[in-house]
């Protein structure tokens, strides 16, 4: 079974290698490791794992916590796998049909930000509509949708769903959404903000030319 698990832990030498060694004996395979952030003295790291059989998710959490200052934040199964999607994979595959720049990008959420869906949605004195979104969205708007007036990318109050919004134009918005955690960081914020401003930019270039 695969298993994406972020954990914290301190930010300096050896740390990331005892909580690979606590992993792999505790029945974990790690296919992959990403960090996500930096800050005050810790990363935030994103493993990327298979299990042995009969292995339980809750085994590898104990491993992890029974090394010096490592905080499992959350732990699910991952079920796209371990494919990496790199920001700049992200932006060199919004350049191929440059116009489509903004639904691309929200194609790509799941995999670039691990987060359960993406849509592209537009605000109108009617409501808001659904422009674009993945197979795993939900058919309607989440009731209860804050639109960021501000016109920040911000974390979104939806209830039990941890969203993301990111301004996306006129009215427009990208929205990301967890189902259960982890919480948005504020790296991921600061992502999303950069990589939908360059979304927008493909596109109005297409535009113009």
């Amino acid at each position: 079974m695969s298993y994406l698990l972020r954990a914290r832990l301190p930010d300096v030498p050896g740390s990331l290698g005892r909580l690979a060694s606590a992993i792999g004996a505790s029945g974990g395979n790690i296919d992959a490791i990403e960090i996500v952030s930096r800050e005050d003295g810790f990363a935030v790291d994103d493993v990327f794992l298979v299990a042995e059989p009969g292995v339980m998710p809750d085994s590898i959490v104990s491993a992890c916590t029974s090394v010096d200052g490592v905080e499992v934040l959350w732990i699910s199964r991952y079920a796209a796998g371990t494919n990496l999607f790199l920001d700049l994979e992200a932006v060199e595959s919004m350049t191929e049909e440059p116009a489509l720049a903004l639904a691309t990008l929200v194609e790509l959420t799941p995999e670039v930000f691990r987060v359960d869906f993406g849509m592209l949605v537009q605000r109108s004195p009617e409501g808001i509509t659904v422009l674009h979104s993945t197979s795993a969205a939900p058919n309607q708007i989440p009731e209860g949708i804050d639109w960021p007036e501000d016109d920040e990318t911000r974390e979104l109050e939806i209830g039990d769903l941890l969203v993301a919004g990111a301004p996306a134009g006129p009215d427009q918005m990208v929205v990301l959404g967890r189902r259960g955690g982890p919480a948005f960081l504020h790296s991921e914020i600061a992502r999303l903000d950069h990589l939908v401003g360059l979304a927008r930019s493909i596109s109005r270039h297409a535009k113009e030319s």
